[in-house]
């Protein structure tokens, strides 16, 4: 007669427990992980179109304007930072404060994967062709972790982005509540 041999209760309940354990050790490296991504894929994105306006900006030999947008289609003006989205367009027009009109291209779009507020000291940036000085500033991505995982992009006056775990001259960053 053969006989089936198999796991008792107790060493069931035990190896679950043990899984449990690491399970729960792993899982908020796992959840920082994650966040980490997210935020860099998102300051990815900003200093693609930052650099993508730049260049625009000196083969076109007119005004290129990244700006916050929730449709594509217009600047947002109010403090929900770029949280929303962005979007890199030619101001081929001059309109000052600039605005995209619909003869004017869009050359990129992005909507940020991360969960917290996107804020900035601009509300756009405005890059211009050679020997011009371009709109410089501080964008900060925070997520739920707060300021201690917060990440600031500093666009220089020449339009050169830069990462930085601090604000402009040393400063601890700020996220809004």
């Amino acid at each position: 007669m053969a006989r089936c041999s198999g796991m008792t209760l107790t060493e069931l309940l035990f190896t679950l427990l043990v899984v449990a354990t690491v399970l729960g050790w792993g899982l908020p490296g796992v959840e920082a992980l994650v966040a980490d991504s997210r935020q860099t894929a998102d300051i990815n994105a900003f200093v693609t179109a930052v650099q993508l306006a730049r260049s625009e900006a000196a083969k076109r030999g007119r005004a290129v304007v990244l700006c916050n947008t929730a449709d594509y289609a217009a600047c947002r003006d109010d403090a929900a930072g770029y949280g929303a989205g962005w979007m890199v367009f030619v101001n081929e027009d001059g309109t000052s404060p600039p605005a995209r009109s619909d003869d004017e291209p869009l050359l990129y779009g992005y909507r940020p994967g991360s969960e917290g507020p996107i804020v900035s000291n601009r509300r756009l940036f405005e890059f211009r062709a050679f020997r011009k000085r371009s709109t410089n500033g501080t964008v900060t991505f925070c997520d739920r972790r707060g300021a201690d995982a917060a990440r600031a992009l500093i666009v220089s006056y020449t339009g050169r982005p830069r990462v930085s775990a601090s604000g402009p001259g040393g400063r601890a960053l700020e996220c809004p509540a």
